[in-house]
């Protein structure tokens, strides 16, 4: 299986850090990370697959400018389509998770003539504002179990150095993305604690990234600009997004398909029951990390 690896600058400058793999005609651009690359390799005989770190992510390049935090996700838009000009591509496929599946919906708005096909797992929903019954959300038990041990882990905060305080947290938090807890070692690798962006990242995300989402809130007109086919996979019991939410999302764009998958996760176990909970968490959404 082909693969490489590399960095690209954007007009700014800063660099962001990629993997491909495969060689296939169609392109799968995945603005969530590197760590994913494993996981798609299955599907990369036909394909091209790019993943790439955002900035402040994983092995990309740290942003310390004020002026570039305060615009929050827009960047991470403006990345993508330097990824796109790099690989000199015209009709990549997006496929992002969690807030990045947010972000690949405003690159779609923005770029509908550059991109093929959209997919969304379990991405956050587009109207903050909303409120939904529980029985739309993912708030269980397992879900409370982690606050309230992350609550007795953060009293604990000052006798832990800023990696192992970290690599404590995800073993709290993986419990949450997983239907069977038996399955919670599987991803142990998206943790990624010996990265000093990812354990930073829970900072940047509470101050500029999750206020710059909600302040977007795409209209109905917005939504109108994706114009090419968008496939939207959410659980019913997600703990991250509420599921009507995500449907509505879907609604809005003229080729778009949910998928209802209750419970199920890349490569994790199918529940047995609808009503299981989903695998996502709104406590770490792209897998956010404490700051040190």
């Amino acid at each position: 299986m082909t693969q490489r690896e590399g960095t690209i600058a954007p007009a700014d400058g800063l660099l962001l850090f990629y993997q491909t793999v495969g060689s296939g005609p169609q392109t799968v651009v995945v603005p969530n990370g590197t760590y994913l690359s494993d996981d798609f390799a299955r599907l990369a005989a036909n394909r091209t697959f790019i993943f790439y770190d955002v900035r402040n992510r994983g092995r990309s390049e740290t942003v310390t400018d004020t002026a570039k935090l305060e615009r929050g996700v827009l960047p991470d838009v403006d990345d993508l389509e330097a990824v796109r000009s790099h690989f000199d591509l015209h009709d990549m496929a997006l496929l992002g998770h969690s807030y990045v599946g947010f972000t690949v919906m405003l690159c779609a708005m923005r770029y509908p003539s550059h991109i093929a096909r959209v997919v969304q797992i379990c991405p956050m929903q587009p109207d903050h504002t909303k409120q939904y019954p529980p029985h739309l959300t993912g708030a269980d038990a397992t879900l409370a179990e982690f606050f309230a041990k992350f609550g007795a882990l953060q009293h604990e905060r000052v006798s832990y150095d800023a990696e192992t305080f970290c690599r404590k947290f995800w073993s709290l938090l993986r419990y949450i993305y997983v239907t069977d807890p038996a399955d919670a070692d599987k991803i142990d690798k998206w943790s990624r604690c010996d990265l000093p962006n990812e354990r930073n990242f829970m900072s940047q995300w509470v101050k500029y990234l999750q206020p710059s989402i909600q302040r977007l809130a795409p209209s109905f007109e917005d939504f109108a600009h994706v114009t090419m086919p968008v496939l939207t996979v959410h659980g019913r019991r997600d703990r991250s997004a509420p599921w009507d939410a995500n449907g509505r999302c879907g609604s809005r764009t003229r080729g778009s398909s949910p998928s209802d998958a209750p419970g199920t996760r890349r490569g994790l176990k199918r529940p047995t029951s609808s009503s299981t909970p989903s695998t996502r968490s709104s406590t770490a959404p792209g897998r956010a990390r404490p700051s040190a």
